[in-house]
């Protein structure tokens, strides 16, 4: 199988993928022709993939599954035994599409999941998608797509489609994988086929279908983009093809440092209404009545999840590394970073304005996860403002149905609370709330910090 794509609407199926230029694809893992394996080997080794996933947290098993439904043969990898334990027992945090996705998989034989990355010999293309996160001082930890990346090369045979769909730095598709390749004497358009698409997963949320959310794709060459559209093309309604890979890489950057840039700005705004007495909500909803030149941002305690207090850092490195500056994104984001101490101070506040000390008080935190819906706290501003009220001499506790425990950075564990109206404290800060989550008992509190700007109906209540 490889690769004909076409971009209006006529999808190609599985096993019916073929190259434009003739290229054949080679499926033996020796190299030597052969596709069937050593009669030692167990059936599952003599199966023939139509991709393979590399990774599978958030993105990467609702790609999978994606990949699956579609009709394709999926293998799914992960050097995590334990994540892929808890795949097969279904106990993974998805959004209900994809765990009805997942109960079919996990009964098909066409899904199969392993840690041996030597299988990925047997599939027609691979697709990465591992984390790409930031050390405690803002720099990229290229250490999971590095050490992914290079068993990918060392794996890849004549004929496959790589694919990364991490978000990264722009180069890091010619980087770590074209060049790489080159050195083994595959090259990209000709032997192999290389490509950048980035993922675009919206966690805890059914809002948008995974095929409904156009995918854009850039390969190393025009023969490269046309093999990773026919992959693509299969899942989703809508793909873009873009001239070269390092496009579709600063594509996913503007995407989300333009988030960033505006969440910083609707928060600067959120404080200048603050000052006017006006209600900030009130005001972003009546500019969104604009029908053009006009996109509705909220403000908050912060922001969380792996992607936009990230994603701008990538872009940020790199042009570090280049001598040069972005003055605004760097702004943006040292604004999103100070947003969790603002809500600290904007607690000492409230209570010196009772007459009450930050130290001895007793604060609860309600919603710790990063956004609504679900069970991450990866970057969620919460833990920071746990741990400046504890360091301020505040007593904190939490409540969160979605997750039970929360490790802090110096070891800690603080358990949730059962029944927050139970817990009495002297001032309640929201900073999450879930879908259906009961807030009539904060109308007993004496006092109520919303985060959320959703409560707006409710005595005592205060905003950032």
């Amino acid at each position: 199988m490889s690769f004909e794509a076409s971009v209006n609407g006529t999808h190609p199926s599985a096993g019916e993928l073929t190259p434009r230029g003739g290229i054949e694809i080679s499926l033996d893992p020796s190299g030597s022709g052969n596709a069937h394996s050593d009669a030692g080997h167990s059936e599952m080794d003599q199966e023939v993939f139509d991709v393979a996933i590399v990774g599978l947290g958030y993105v990467g098993l609702p790609t999978a599954l994606s990949f699956h439904d579609a009709g394709y043969r999926v293998l799914g990898l992960d050097v995590n035994s334990n994540r892929l334990d808890t795949i097969r027992r279904r106990h993974v945090d998805l959004i209900e599409a994809d765990r009805q996705r997942l109960e079919r998989a996990v009964e098909d034989s066409r899904f199969v999941l392993t840690a041996d990355p030597v299988m990925l010999r047997r599939s027609t293309a691979v697709a990465i998608c591992v984390p790409t996160p930031v050390d405690e001082h803002l720099v990229p930890d290229l250490g999971p797509l590095m050490k992914a990346c290079k068993s990918v090369v060392e794996h890849t045979v004549p004929g496959q489609l790589v694919m990364l769909t991490s978000t990264t730095y722009v180069g890091c598709t010619e980087e770590l994988l074209a060049a790489p390749l080159r050195s083994r004497g595959l090259i990209p358009g000709t032997d192999v086929f290389v490509a950048f698409s980035p993922e675009r997963i919206n966690p805890g949320t059914d809002a948008y279908a995974h095929e409904n959310v156009p995918r854009v794709v850039g390969g190393v060459t025009p023969a490269c983009t046309e093999a990773a559209l026919a992959l693509v093309a299969k899942c989703v309604n809508k793909v873009h093809p873009v001239s070269r890979a390092e496009v579709a890489e600063m594509s996913k950057l503007l995407e989300n440092t333009f988030r960033a840039v505006n969440i910083a700005l609707v928060n600067e705004f959120a404080d200048i209404c603050s000052h006017l007495e006006i209600d900030v909500t009130e005001v972003v909803e009546a500019a969104a009545t604009k029908p053009y030149g006009f996109m509705p941002f909220f403000p908050g305690a912060g922001v969380g999840g792996h992607c936009i207090p990230c994603d701008p850092q990538y872009l940020l490195w790199q042009l570090r590394k280049q001598r040069r500056t972005a003055p605004l994104i760097e702004l943006s984001m040292n604004e999103i970073a100070l947003r969790p101490r603002h809500v600290v101070e904007r607690v000492i506040r409230a209570l010196s304005d009772r007459g009450r000390r930050i130290r001895g008080a007793r604060v609860l935190l309600v919603g710790v996860a990063y956004k609504p819906d679900v069970e991450d706290l990866r970057e969620s501003p919460a833990l920071e403002i746990m741990e400046d009220l504890r360091h301020e001499g505040s007593v904190v506790s939490y409540y969160d149905p979605l997750i039970p425990v929360v490790r802090l950075r110096d070891g800690t564990e603080v358990e949730s609370v059962t029944d927050p109206s139970a817990v009495q404290p002297d001032l309640v800060v929201v900073h999450t709330l879930h879908t259906g989550e009961d807030t009539n008992w904060l109308a007993d509190q004496p006092q109520v910090l919303d985060a959320t700007y959703r409560l707006k109906n409710l005595p005592h209540v205060l905003h950032l």
